[in-house]
C-alpha cells in the first residue's frame, strides 16, 4: 500500500506550487518494444490514483509514529538499475579468455582494469568505491540470475520484485519482509525518488513514496500556519473514521510532520554527491537514516542502463560516464552516513544482465547473468563472490553468461543476517538454504 503525496516546486525549473510534473524515465527512452510503455506506463496511471489517495486521506494525528522497541537490524538500501547493467563490463571477468574474444570493440582492456583478483577486475570509473573494497566493506557478487529468465524488461521487473517464481503470490518481497515484522514509523519503508513505489513493495504493507525529503507536502500547505490549518481540518474530517480510512491518514500525516521537521532542520551533508537524480535521492536516504525516523528500508530507482548502442569507450561514453555517477554517488553516501554506515547494507539488483556478444551498433543486447554490487558496514568485501561459470559454449545460457547463484540467496543472506529475518519461505519460497557468505552477521 503506497502513500505517495503530489510533489510541490521542482527544484531545478521551479514549478508552481501544486502542479504535478511527469518526470521523463530511461524506460521512455528505451528503444525496446515492450520496455517505454509497460511497468512505468501501467504503473503510473495506478500512481496517479494512489497520489489523490494520499492526498484525501491524511489526518489525525500529527505525532511521528515509531514502533514499540527500536528496530535492531540494518537499514536495507535497494538501488535497482532499471534496463538492465552489463555486469561484464563491470567486474570484467579478465582473467577468462573468452571476454577479450567476444568483446573486441567495447571489452575493457586489463591494463586499465582496477585488479580484484585473478579472475576479475572493476571498471576504472569504479575508482571512487576503492577505499571500501580495500576496507572490506564493498563487494560483489558475479554471475546472478533468477529461476524465470526472460530478456523482456517489464517480465524480468515483474518477476525479479515478485522474487516467488512458481507460486501465486502477488506482493513483492519488500512487501513480504515488512510485513513479518512489527508495524514501525511512518518511515518504515520509502521509495526515494520517484513517486511510484517499486513493485517490490506491492502488497498491504504501508509504504511511502517521495521525490524528496524537501518537496514532500501536502499542497496547499506551504507554511506552518497552513500546515497547521489543513491538519485540523482532516483531523476533524477523520474523527471516528473506520480503521480502513483512518490509519493510512494517521499514517500519511505521521509522515507529513515528520518531513516538515526535517525540512525545518534543514541538512547539511557530510560529503559531496553529484548534482543528479542519483546522488539527491541517496543523500536525502541519509539524511532520513540520520534523522531517526524509523526508516528500515529504502528503495532507489537509477534507470538507463540499456546500452543497445555506444556504449563508449574505457574512459568515455555512456557507460563510462554511468559507473562514474553510480561509484560517486555510493561512495558519497557511505561518507556522509559516517558512523551510521556500520549499520546500513546496500544492494543493486537489475532485470537482467547483457549479451555476452557485442553487437554491430557499438553495444550488447539483453542477456542473462548479471553482476550485484553490495556496499555496507556488514558486507563481506573485498572480494567476488560466487561460483563463475566460465564463458565457455557449453557453460552459456541461451548463449549468454549464466546465472550459477540465485539473486533470492544474497538478499535473503542479507535479510537473515544483518536485518533480523526470519521465514525465508515466506518470503522467498522454495528458496535452497545455501547462502555464499556476502555478509557477517551482525554482533
Amino acid at each position: 500500500m503506497a502513500l505517495a503525496l503530489r510533489r510541490g516546486a521542482h527544484s531545478r525549473l521551479s514549478l508552481p506550487r501544486g502542479q504535478v510534473m511527469t518526470m521523463p524515465t530511461s524506460t521512455e527512452q528505451c528503444g525496446c518494444p515492450d520496455y517505454g510503455i509497460s511497468r512505468r506506463a501501467f504503473l503510473g496511471r495506478l500512481g496517479a490514483v494512489g497520489a489523490l489517495a494520499g492526498l484525501t486521506s491524511t489526518g489525525l494525528s500529527t505525532q511521528m509514529a515509531f514502533a514499540a522497541e527500536p528496530y535492531p537490524g540494518d537499514v536495507l538500501v535497494v538501488l535497482s538499475l532499471r534496463g538492465g547493467f552489463d555486469g561484464l563490463n563491470t567486474i570484467v571477468p579478465t582473467g577468462d579468455p573468452r571476454y577479450a574474444e567476444v568483446r573486441p570493440s567495447i571489452g575493457i582492456p586489463q591494463n586499465t582494469l582496477l585488479p580484484l583478483d585473478a579472475m576479475f577486475g572493476l571498471h576504472p570509473a569504479m575508482q571512487p568505491l576503492m577505499p571500501w573494497w580495500e576496507a572490506g566493506t564493498f563487494g560483489a557478487v558475479q554471475a546472478v540470475g533468477m529461476t524465470n529468465q526472460t530478456r523482456s524488461h517489464f517480465e524480468a521487473m515483474e518477476e525479479m520484485e515478485r522474487a516467488a517464481p512458481g507460486s501465486s503470490l502477488r506482493s513483492g518481497w519488500l512487501d513480504r519482509t515488512l510485513g513479518l515484522r512489527e508495524t514501525g514509523s511512518a518511515f518504515q519503508a520509502v521509495q526515494m525518488g520517484s513517486s511510484l513505489p517499486a513493485s517490490a513493495f506491492r502488497g498491504p504493507s504501508p509504504e511511502l513514496a517521495m521525490w524528496s525529503i524537501n518537496d514532500f507536502e501536502l499542497s496547499g500547505a506551504w507554511d506552518l500556519t497552513e500546515r497547521q490549518r489543513w491538519t485540523n481540518a482532516l483531523i476533524g474530517l477523520h474523527d471516528g473514521a473506520p480503521a480502513t480510512v483512518g490509519a493510512p491518514a494517521s499514517t500519511t500525516l505521521s509522515a507529513l510532520a515528520g518531513a516538515a521537521q526535517m525540512q525545518d532542520a534543514g541538512y547539511v551533508p557530510g560529503a559531496q554527491y553529484p548534482d543528479s537524480d542519483l546522488g539527491r535521492a541517496l543523500r536525502d536516504v541519509a539524511r532520513v537514516i540520520k534523522a531517526d525516523v524509523g526508516l528500515q528500508v529504502a528503495a532507489v530507482d537509477y534507470g538507463d542502463w540499456d546500452m543497445h548502442v555506444d556504449m563508449g569507450t574505457v574512459d568515455a561514453g555512456w557507460l563510462s560516464d554511468k559507473l562514474g555517477e553510480l561509484a560517486t554517488s555510493m561512495a558519497a553516501f557511505a561518507t556522509d552516513l559516517g558512523g551510521r554506515f556500520a549499520d546500513v547494507t546496500i544492494v543493486t539488483l537489475t532485470e537482467f544482465g547483457r549479451s555476452l556478444v557485442e553487437n554491430g551498433s557499438g553495444g550488447v543486447d539483453h542477456g542473462h547473468g548479471q553482476a550485484v554490487l553490495l556496499l555496507g558496514g556488514g558486507v563481506q568485501g573485498g572480494q567476488v563472490h560466487g561460483p563463475w561459470p566460465t564463458l565457455e559454449d557449453d557453460a552459456l545460457s541461451g548463449g549468454d553468461l549464466a546465472g550459477s547463484t540465485d539473486y533470492r540467496q544474497i538478499l535473503a543472506e542479507i535479510l537473515e543476517k544483518r536485518c533480523q529475518g526470519s521465514q525465508m519461505s515466506t518470503v522467498f519460497p522454495d528458496l535452497t538454504a545455501d547462502r555464499l557468505g556476502v555478509v557477517r552477521a551482525r554482533g
